[in-house]
């Protein structure tokens, strides 16, 4: 069998065991202390915002940022539908109710307009929404000047999803800097790993200083352990954080990678009939995390993206559907959601392609030469054989 080609594998860059020593040679090893200081340091930085906290995940990230916006039982919480399961799960955690938004066609991210209609529909039902929620879909940011000027006229706060996208920008400004605070992701498959961690970003200190507490248990300042509020154990390892601390150094050249793989993918796949691969809007930059295509079969000589994803697995090669949106999911049916269209089609269509920083050229040929073959294959009812027609 051909060797694994993954979809997002890590990517380690070379300094990441030279801050993991210092964390062991100076026996700090559990939440906290210089690596975890340093980490946030280059966070900041590097989007700049004022302000990081350092946290075990995205999710727990997320959902410190909706308790710390009061976010309770029976209130509402904006999301975009089009994402993954942990941008609206922490809502449900507080027993908050989520109102998913349909994606626009440019960047398939929330969709302004829809975000309008819905935040006018629940004040008119006695409910203004208490946050929003947008998420910036494999890399691609969404639609933030428009999203935010909403935002700003009804004074509803804004939590980035920037998952995805460490590394993007609206002309020249970092996702995770839009928001009143912004949510980063160092999962295994991210753009740079920790691991497993996440990050909470603002402007605002206090809303950070917030978040370092609560994610301590929420421990006051005694010599004994005194709880005056309900914490959780969401600080990120200083192990975690020294792999932070040399994935940051080369984050930058993950982004050109990623990008290259995208540019080839783009300059040898949409030359076929029925393949859509998404560009940038003007202004915008993407780290594209994942390269995504999509796929229609009346145009593509009725190749599905089944199909292509079957043809992939045949030759050891991970793809995996756009990810399936949220008022779509049996665990929120019910939920109240806005909607054109759009994400369902894209979830009916859409496949990502192995994305990761370490592919070589041989491995993206690969897929490319797969992808080709299986788009090159004519229909069934194409095919036939040729008889001797002679009486």
């Amino acid at each position: 069998m051909s060797s694994k080609i993954w979809l997002s594998s890590p990517h380690m860059g070379g300094s990441e065991q030279k801050y993991v020593n210092e964390a062991f040679e100076t026996n700090w090893i559990a939440p906290l202390g210089p690596q975890v200081n340093a980490f946030e340091h280059d966070l900041a930085r590097y989007t700049d915002t004022k302000y990081a906290a350092a946290l075990s995940s995205g999710t727990g990230a997320l959902h410190l940022a909706l308790i710390m916006l009061g976010v309770q039982r029976g209130d509402e919480v904006i999301c975009q539908s089009m994402t993954f399961s942990a941008s609206a799960n922490p809502i449900a955690y507080l027993g908050a109710n989520p109102i998913f938004i349909d994606s626009e066609k440019d960047t398939w991210n929330m969709c302004p307009d829809l975000l309008l209609e819905a935040i006018k529909d629940r004040m008119a039902k006695g409910k203004k929404p208490k946050a929003i929620i947008p998420v910036h879909l494999y890399g691609m940011p969404a639609q933030m000047e428009k999203i935010m000027a909403i935002a700003n006229e009804y004074e509803i706060p804004v939590i980035e999803d920037a998952a995805e996208a460490l590394g993007s920008t609206i002309n020249g400004k970092a996702m995770g800097s839009f928001g009143l605070m912004g949510v980063l992701s160092f999962n295994g498959n991210k753009i740079i790993t920790t691991s497993g961690g996440g990050a909470l970003l603002s402007n605002n200190e206090d809303y950070i200083h917030k978040a370092k507490f609560l994610a301590t248990q929420a421990r006051e300042n005694t010599p004994h352990y005194e709880h005056n509020e309900i914490g959780y154990n969401y600080r990120m390892s200083s192990v975690c954080a020294a792999i932070g601390r040399g994935q940051m150094e080369v984050l930058d050249e993950r982004v050109e990678q990623r990008r290259n793989n995208f540019q080839l993918y783009n300059r040898a796949l949409s030359i076929f009939e029925g393949i859509t691969l998404m560009e940038e809007p003007a202004g915008y930059y993407s780290n594209r995390w994942l390269s995504t295509l999509l796929i229609d079969p009346e145009k593509s000589n009725g190749v599905t993206r089944e199909l292509v994803a079957a043809e992939l697995a045949i030759d050891n090669i991970e793809s995996r559907p756009l990810w399936k949106p949220m008022h779509m999911q049996p665990v929120f049916k019910g939920s109240a959601f806005y909607g054109n269209g759009i994400s369902a089609q894209l979830f009916e269509k859409g496949l990502c392609l192995p994305s990761g920083s370490n592919l070589s050229a041989e491995d993206l040929q690969r897929v490319i030469d797969n992808i080709s073959k299986t788009l090159s294959r004519p229909k069934k009812s194409d095919q036939f054989t040729v008889v001797n027609d002679e009486c």
